[in-house]
């Protein structure tokens, strides 16, 4: 990490992690004295305080590095945005999709109910992975065989949330690169597959899984393909630390849950011929550098998130001018030292949320000698 940039990241990263130390707190109260009492009474609380944490990246988003989100859709489908439960499948071009998902859900009103299937890995990152473990993520090990129940256990207790919830799939398996493409495209050259060159080839076990358990009281699946203009750098977690602007295309198409077919294997057919038109779409985003087939909506910049992240730095700020007034902690080699310590932590923790939001370094499922690379296996982030 560049000093230009540590000058940056730190000062955040401290705020971000002590404001977010605190927010596990109240979660892990929470979640000991309420849940037991009332599910429901629980994740209202969970909702609101998992926001207190989660604007703070939504802020860096919209107002730190002023990211510009396009979202395309249809009137009707932006208009049931965050008024219905949904299972999302977007594809997994960029670095910050889930922060562009989490963008959207607030802007929805549902950024306190929204989940996603992750890694298993992502849920001891500190203060945002307890935060999402405390919220009902579902955490994976890329094994159907050890996942199959977690999965089915942690979509069924869904059934009863009470407020709008958005469920996030994404069921490529891994971030996009050029590298996985290529891998992609072998496979799919081997098996007789449409070659794609946009998209990686879906795994559609968590999919089907998630449709037969989600059908009863899940209404709507949206559709949800990124793109990146060629006139945009690709965002990525440092470019926002450092404030550096992109622009991102998001085109949502909302299906009816009914409409999907009844059994399996015609549930997991239509999920790969979505991607096959997934891939068809960027191709003429690629081509005319926008999603010309539906209309652009405004989602604005609401304030909120800023109001939450300078309420944040007063509390945060003031509590730590008083602590260094009473501790004397500068005022000794043993308290500088101390404090130099926490800084290299704090830096510490910042690269690790950097690198692991880097699609370089996210890695695909591993797979068995002789058997096909793209298929068995349960999506996840």
């Amino acid at each position: 990490m560049a000093i230009a940039a540590a000058t940056v990241i730190v000062p955040l990263g401290i705020l971000f992690f002590i404001s977010g130390l605190f927010v596990n707190l109240i979660q892990a109260v929470c979640f000991v004295l309420i849940r037991p009492l009332s599910k429901k009474t629980y994740r209202k609380i969970n909702r609101v305080v998992a926001e207190l944490l989660w604007l703070q990246l939504v802020w860096l988003v919209d107002w730190w590095a002023g990211v510009k989100i396009n979202v395309f859709a249809d009137n009707e489908s932006f208009s049931l945005m965050g008024k219905e439960h949904a299972l999302l499948l977007p594809n997994h071009r960029s670095d910050i999709d889930w922060l562009v998902g989490w963008v959207l859900a607030q802007r929805s009103g549902c950024l306190g109910s929204s989940i996603a299937v992750m890694k298993k890995s992502s849920k001891f990152l500190p203060v945002i992975g307890w935060s999402m473990w405390f919220s009902e993520y579902l955490f994976l090990e890329r094994s159907w065989a050890k996942d199959e129940n977690t999965i089915k256990a942690g979509l069924q207790r869904l059934r009863d949330y009470p407020q709008p919830f958005w469920l996030a799939l994404f069921v490529e398996g891994t971030r996009f690169t050029q590298a996985k493409l290529v891998a992609a495209q072998e496979y799919a050259t081997s098996q007789g597959l449409p070659i794609p060159r946009n998209v990686l080839i879906p795994r559609t076990k968590g999919f089907v899984s998630a449709v037969s358990h989600m059908r009863s009281f899940v209404p709507a699946i949206y559709d949800i393909t990124v793109a990146i203009p060629k006139s945009s750098p690709s965002p990525t977690m440092l470019r926002l630390f450092k404030g550096q602007s992109s622009v991102v295309h998001v085109h949502i198409k909302r299906h009816l849950m009914k409409e999907l077919p009844e059994m399996d294997e015609a549930v997991a057919q239509w999920c790969k011929d979505l991607f096959v038109e997934k891939d068809k779409l960027l191709d003429k985003h690629i081509a005319e550098d926008t999603f010309s087939d539906q209309p652009l909506q405004d989602i604005g910049r609401p304030a909120k998130p800023l109001l939450v992240v300078c309420s944040w730095a007063c509390i945060v700020g003031y509590g730590a001018l008083k602590f260094l007034q009473q501790s004397s902690l500068l005022s000794s080699w043993r308290g500088i030292a101390l404090s130099a310590f926490i800084l290299a932590i704090v830096t510490f923790l910042m690269q690790i949320l950097i690198l692991f939001t880097q699609s370089e370094r996210s890695t695909p499922a591993k797979v068995a000698a002789g058997k096909p690379r793209m298929t068995g296996r349960v999506q996840q982030q």
